[in-house]
């Protein structure tokens, strides 16, 4: 209804406004009137003539004239028009115009929250870690920027398509993240957006790859803390993992893989799987950070395969290759280089380095978990 909205009046404070106003007509007629065979539809029509009623009010509507085809919306012009078809394009619109290069990256993670999500700015705010005062100015500054420079609300071309949707994926990689680190409501709602986007685009790899990296690592999240301990992946309890979600995951990835995906998430996932085996083949794992460094250049990633490489067998090549990394703010390379030290019996340094970590790190189940580790040696 939003994305029908926001299409319709180019405004999204307007299509919010509206959308709240239809809701409390709704709530105030319906128990006594009945539910409209439509309620869909009803709701839509209600909201778009209830703004175009706001916008007369404040007389600008010679201003507003071009985004109003009709002076006013009736029943039998909507019927029909909100078919699956309909509303999955303007999803996808809306998808595409939260996560605009042109907003900065926080007002592109806060808007698509907000208008995606369905969140709170209240909500937001709190998973985030910021006042409620400064989410709101950043989703405001998005709005606003929007406005401002006239960024379309529609699917990009063919020629830019592929960034743009690369900007898509990492908006909701990175609410994932966040709920990753314990804020488990963000991290379900990062899924529940990654279907709607597999849903619009069916046949791209790399959403589905996302989503299959998305669901795996969900499936473990009741295992991967007990109280505010955080339970390393060998130390985890199976059968509190999610059967249903891992499978949706699995599926998700033999799709990407059936349609020759080899991009970053498709890579990411297929070690996620890996990971959930009974069996984990490490030396498999490592060479696939391999390929994913060479997609991404990232030195985290590279990391991320020093610590397979010692899983696999080889602690000491795992350390060299992680103090050539330049990551010394990274909390995740003190804390990697603390494990490797350990298991080469270097006790002293193990336990600088997980003091260093623990300066790092910012989550209860983190410095629980590197407290103990300083604490056992």
């Amino acid at each position: 209804m939003l994305a029908s909205l926001v299409g319709y009046l180019g405004d999204f404070d307007r299509a919010e406004e509206a959308a709240q106003e239809a809701f409390a007509i709704a709530a105030q007629r319906w128990p006594s009137a009945g539910t409209p065979p439509n309620p869909g539809a009803w709701l839509v029509t209600t909201a778009r003539n209830r703004a175009i009623d706001r916008i007369r009010r404040e007389r600008t509507l010679a201003q507003k004239i071009h985004l109003l085809p009709v002076p006013e919306a009736t029943m039998d012009e909507f019927d029909e028009i909100l078919d699956d078809a309909v509303i999955k394009d303007e999803r996808l619109e809306l998808i595409f115009t939260c996560c605009h290069p042109a907003l900065a990256l926080d007002g592109q993670v806060a808007l698509t929250l907000r208008a995606l999500g369905g969140l709170e700015t209240a909500e937001i705010a709190r998973a985030f870690l910021v006042s409620e005062e400064t989410m709101k100015r950043r989703i405001t500054r998005a709005k606003n920027k929007i406005r401002a420079t006239g960024i379309p609300f529609g699917v990009p071309g063919a020629q830019v398509l592929p960034d743009r949707v690369d900007a898509v994926l990492a908006v909701l990689y990175l609410i994932f993240n966040e709920g990753y680190r314990g804020r488990v409501d963000l991290g379900a709602e990062a899924i529940r957006l990654g279907r709607v986007l597999v849903g619009l685009l069916p046949d791209q790899p790399e959403p589905l790859g996302l989503l299959a990296l998305m669901t795996i690592h969900h499936a473990r999240r009741r295992a991967r803390f007990a109280g505010d301990d955080l339970v390393l992946l060998e130390d985890q309890d199976r059968t509190l993992w999610d059967a249903e979600l891992l499978a949706e995951g699995r599926a998700a990835l033999d799709h990407a893989s059936g349609l020759g995906g080899r991009g970053a998430y498709v890579l990411q996932a297929a070690i996620a799987s890996l990971q959930t085996r009974d069996e984990v083949d490490w030396a498999r794992i490592a060479e696939l950070y391999g390929r994913l460094a060479e997609v991404t250049g990232s030195p985290v990633v590279e990391l991320n395969r020093a610590a397979a490489v010692a899983l696999a067998g080889d602690p000491a090549g795992a350390l060299a290759a992680v103090d050539r990394l330049d990551l010394d703010g990274y909390l995740y390379f003190h804390s990697t280089r603390g494990e490797l030290l350990r298991r080469l019996g270097r006790l002293e340094e193990a336990q600088a380095a997980y003091a260093q970590a623990l300066d790092l790190a910012t989550t209860t189940p983190e410095r629980r978990f590197l407290s103990r580790r300083l604490e056992d040696h």
